[in-house]
C-alpha cells in the first residue's frame, strides 16, 4: 500500500474516479475482497439506512487488510443519497454521495472520493464475479431490465467475463430503452435490441439483469428458462422488489450477504411472504468465490445472485483508485486536521 508515509487526505472527484477505475480491473479487485472476506481478512460490513421523501439515505462500511500482505489495513465508509426522480425532474444523478477511506491501522483520513461512478462500477463488478462462478460457461444472451447507468455499467461488466453475443433492452420508460440499445451497441459491438414485454424473445436468455427502483415483481417463474442466471441488483431497501418470490423458492439463491439480503434484499420478501427461510439461501457469494460451496452445479439450474450491495465491493474499488492515484500523483491532497493559528 502507497499510502504508509502520506500525511494528507486525497480528494479525488467523480471525473478522477472514471479515469483511473477500470472496469475489467474493478472485477479482479471485488473478487480478490470477497476472497479475503472468506478467509476472515476483512472487517465485517455493515449497513444503515434511512427513507425520506421521494428517496432516501444509507451507510454501508467495511474494511480489508492490503493486498500486499502488509500490516496495513484500511476500513471505508460510504454515505449515498438515493432519489430514483432525480434524473427526470431535477437534472441531477438517482446516487450522489462520498466514500471516505480509512487507515485502519492509525485512523488517518486517507481520502474523500465521489461515490457515482464507484456505486456504478462496483455493483456491476460484482455481477461479473458472480456470473463467472454461477452463469454457464456458454452464457451469450442477457436480457437487462433498467436502462439506466447501472444497466450500461452491467452489460460493460458482462462483457468481461462472458462470450456475449445477443442482448435484450427492457425498460418502463420505451424512449430510455431505445436510447441504451443504440448507446450499447455502438459501444460494445454487441447487437441490442428492444424487448417491449417480457415474453418468448426473451425467455431464452441465458443471463438476467434486473436493476430497476420497482417496487413490486416484475420477473417471476413463467419469465425464466432452466439453466438461467438472474442478477438481482435493484433492492436495495425493504420496500424495492423486482423478483417474484416464487421464482426465488424454485432456484438456487446466493446472496452478497445473508443478512442484508434477510433485511432489504429480495430474499426479504420471499421471508416475509413465508416461502423462504435463512437456511434456504444455498451460499454467500464469498463462500463461492473461496471454493468453500459450489457454484453451479447442474446445466438446468436457475441461479439467483440476491445483490443488495456491499461495502466489500466499495472498498476494493476505493482502495483500487486510492493507490492509482498516489501513484501517478492524481487528485487534490488536503490537510483535513490541520488547525489555523
Amino acid at each position: 500500500m502507497a499510502h504508509g508515509a502520506t500525511i494528507g487526505t486525497l480528494v479525488l472527484t467523480r471525473a478522477d474516479v472514471k479515469r483511473l477505475l477500470g472496469m475489467a480491473d474493478c472485477v479482479a479487485a471485488v473478487e480478490r475482497v470477497f476472497l479475503a472476506h472468506a478467509n476472515g481478512g476483512s472487517i465485517a460490513p455493515g449497513v444503515l439506512g434511512t427513507h425520506v421523501e421521494r428517496g432516501g439515505f444509507h451507510v454501508k462500511t467495511a474494511g480489508v487488510a492490503s493486498r500486499g500482505g502488509d500490516s496495513h489495513a484500511v476500513f471505508a465508509a460510504k454515505v449515498n443519497a438515493n432519489f430514483p426522480d432525480n434524473p427526470g425532474q431535477r437534472g441531477l444523478p438517482t446516487i450522489q454521495g462520498v466514500i471516505v477511506l480509512f487507515d485502519a491501522i492509525d485512523g488517518r483520513v486517507l481520502a474523500v472520493l465521489d461515490s457515482i461512478e464507484i456505486t456504478s462500477v462496483r455493483t456491476a463488478a460484482a455481477t461479473a464475479v458472480a456470473a463467472r462462478h454461477l452463469a454457464r460457461s456458454d452464457s451469450s444472451t442477457v436480457t437487462v431490465c433498467g436502462c439506466g447507468e447501472q444497466g450500461r455499467s452491467q452489460l460493460r461488466a458482462l462483457t468481461c467475463v462472458c462470450p456475449l453475443r445477443e442482448v435484450w433492452a427492457f425498460d418502463v420508460d420505451p424512449a430510455r430503452a431505445d436510447a441504451y440499445a443504440r448507446e450499447m451497441h455502438t459501444e460494445l459491438g454487441i447487437p441490442v435490441r428492444v424487448a417491449r414485454e417480457l415474453g418468448d424473445e426473451t425467455r431464452a436468455s441465458d443471463i438476467w439483469v434486473t436493476c430497476t427502483p420497482a417496487h413490486r415483481w416484475f420477473l417471476g417463474r413463467a419469465h425464466v428458462a432452466p439453466g438461467a442466471f438472474v442478477a438481482a441488483v435493484g433492492a436495495d431497501n425493504p420496500e424495492k422488489q423486482e423478483i417474484e418470490p416464487a421464482l426465488l423458492t424454485e432456484s438456487t439463491v446466493v446472496a452478497d450477504v445473508v443478512e442484508q439480503c434477510a433485511s432489504i434484499g429480495e430474499l426479504h420478501h420471499a421471508l416475509d411472504a413465508g416461502v423462504m427461510q435463512r437456511a434456504d439461501v444455498h451460499a454467500q457469494l464469498a463462500d463461492v468465490v473461496s471454493g468453500r460451496k459450489p457454484g453451479r452445479r447442474s446445466p438446468e439450474e436457475i441461479i439467483i445472485f440476491d445483490s443488495t450491495g456491499t461495502a466489500l465491493e466499495d472498498v476494493a474499488a476505493a482502495m483500487l483508485v486510492y493507490e492509482r492515484a498516489m501513484g501517478l500523483g492524481e487528485g487534490t491532497m488536503i490537510d483535513l486536521g490541520r488547525v489555523t493559528p
